[in-house]
């Protein structure tokens, strides 16, 4: 709380940490902190998010090990690593039962990372909506950049340039066997059925 500044009548403070969501502590002591605080959740195909945690330690460690090495414990038996940060992310549901002894359902938003990139402004007006906003941020705030393959803000808040997703996001990906690939969404489909029927949310997955 100390490193929160002081929110004024009318002011909504956020704070964004993507590791909270599989940080076993962080329930509680949020919940302890604040009751009321809402939660927002982006997530996406945890196969793509996978891929795509490797791809950013890949650019910081060329030489690491090959995804598909990393992947499973015995590629013969075809056991995954769950140990391996990059499975174990996306195993949603198993990290949302932990919330969930802490904070309702209601006061988590779940966003598809998918539908941020197809239809941002869709999206940020559900985020909106959950934190009891006026819709502003509309359609006409964002243009698609093609080199990017990602919507960027006509202009920034304070600016009269576009703010596009810095370079690190958006990098190709590494060719990644297919086999592999189907291994991997046959493991997450069940995890993926329980989080569609805790949150009440297909996100289309598969």
């Amino acid at each position: 709380r100390d490193l929160m500044p002081r929110t004024l009548e009318g002011q909504i403070t956020m704070e964004k940490t993507p590791s909270y969501f599989v940080t076993r502590e962080a329930p509680a002591r949020i919940s302890s902190m604040s009751k009321g605080t809402k939660l927002i959740v982006v997530v996406r195909d945890p196969v793509t998010r996978a891929i795509s945690d490797y791809t950013q330690t890949l650019s910081k460690k060329p030489e690491i090990p090959t995804f598909e090495s990393l992947t499973f414990k015995n590629r013969t038996t075809g056991l995954i690593d769950t140990s391996w940060s990059a499975i174990q992310i996306g195993i949603y549901a198993k990290h949302l039962e932990n919330w969930l002894l802490h904070f309702p359902i209601g006061q988590i938003l779940f966003v598809s990372g998918e539908r941020l990139i197809s239809d941002p402004a869709g999206e940020l007006g559900r985020v909106q909506d959950f934190l009891g906003l006026k819709r502003i941020i509309t359609d006409k705030h964002f243009y698609f950049n093609k080199t990017k393959g990602f919507p960027c803000l006509k202009k920034a808040e304070g600016s009269s340039k576009p703010h596009c997703l810095g370079k690190t996001k958006g990098r190709t990906h590494p060719d990644i066997d297919q086999e592999v690939v189907q291994r991997l969404r046959d493991f997450y489909r069940p995890f993926n059925m329980k989080f569609y029927q805790m949150t009440g949310q297909d996100f289309g997955w598969d």
